[in-house]
């Protein structure tokens, strides 16, 4: 990519970002993403397409990294489904604890419960990686239960972390203790 794509790309990733945190998802427009950042109004098209792909690009950037550190280690040595759990949740644990991490819970909740058609490019915003990890522990598990008992473990978990009406609720460690222990039971049933 092109120095002056960057450039452009990032600063209407660091607009959005500081509009959906002062005015939420809403009331943020294109327009005002591409008037925050002093660019063409066309940008956000050129370079993401749609309000949807700009956000999705925004949580890629700023959660992805987040989630390879937490999940690559474990995917090498082929980790417990408890420890995969961990994996997934710790990072949102650290997320929760601030108001910009919050607001990336709650735009990434939006888009996965939404069933947004996003075409996510970071590895660890697919569910593959996910299903492979499961079914190493468990080969007998068909390829689409794997999936299936994924996804039903990322609603809940997004649900509890990023739920849209929580405001600024953080969960408790008790809660996040009990979350982590109903997803690893109902991932390994």
């Amino acid at each position: 990519m092109r120095q002056a794509e960057y450039t452009t790309r990032e600063r209407l990733l660091t607009a959005a970002e500081s509009l959906l945190l002062e005015t939420g998802y809403e009331r943020v427009s294109i327009r005002a993403v591409c008037a925050a950042a002093e660019v063409n109004p066309a940008a956000v098209h050129y370079h993401f397409g749609s309000k949807e792909a700009l956000v999705a690009a925004l949580l890629q950037s700023r959660l992805g990294p987040l989630w390879e550190s937490s999940m690559e280690g474990l995917e090498g040595r082929g980790a417990s489904v408890a420890e995969c759990v961990s994996g997934v949740i710790d990072p949102l644990v650290v997320l929760a604890a601030d108001p910009i991490g919050r607001l990336h819970l709650r735009l990434l909740s939006r888009l996965v419960l939404g069933r947004q058609d996003i075409a996510w490019t970071a590895r660890w915003f697919t569910l593959d990686p996910f299903v492979e990890l499961l079914r190493r522990q468990h080969p007998e598990l068909p390829e689409h239960e794997a999936r299936t008992r994924w996804m039903l473990a990322f609603d809940l978990i997004l649900g509890q972390f990023g739920a849209p009406l929580a405001d600024d609720h953080v969960l408790s460690a008790r809660a996040v203790t009990t979350l982590r222990a109903f997803v690893t039971a109902g991932l390994e049933s």
